[in-house]
């Protein structure tokens, strides 16, 4: 399986920006569609962004479309989210995931924390 590690958060006040990295140890997922995904305190784990296994497609959910780029570096095998004008509601912990077919990889790893400060 593929083995995905989140990193690049932290704590930014309103309006400010964060690039979350998701990096892939083992299998590579040059192959696949990565998400990103994010999961508020007391919330269930929602989608903000999906590339394609190419890169040519990328979509959003309606909160984060304008604010956020997911992009993806095959080389580096690294897959990004580019976090602009970062307002409360975005404070989560970020995950990413690969679709190898039909659906989500059922496997988790930590995320990666962000909190948005007034």
């Amino acid at each position: 399986q593929v083995q995905l590690v989140e990193s690049g958060g932290g704590l930014v006040q309103a309006g400010g920006s964060l690039r979350l990295s998701c990096a892939a140890s083992g299998r590579t997922f040059s192959r696949y569609a990565v998400g990103w995904f994010r999961q508020a305190p007391g919330k269930e784990r929602e989608f903000e962004a999906h590339i394609s296994w190419s890169g040519s497609n990328t979509y959003y959910a309606d909160s984060v479309k304008g604010r956020f780029t997911i992009s993806r570096d095959t080389a580096k095998n690294t897959v990004d989210l580019q976090m602009d004008n970062l307002a409360p509601g975005d404070t989560a912990i970020y995950y990413c995931n690969y679709r190898p077919v039909a659906d989500w990889s059922d496997s988790w790893g930590q995320g990666t924390r962000v909190t948005v400060s007034t």
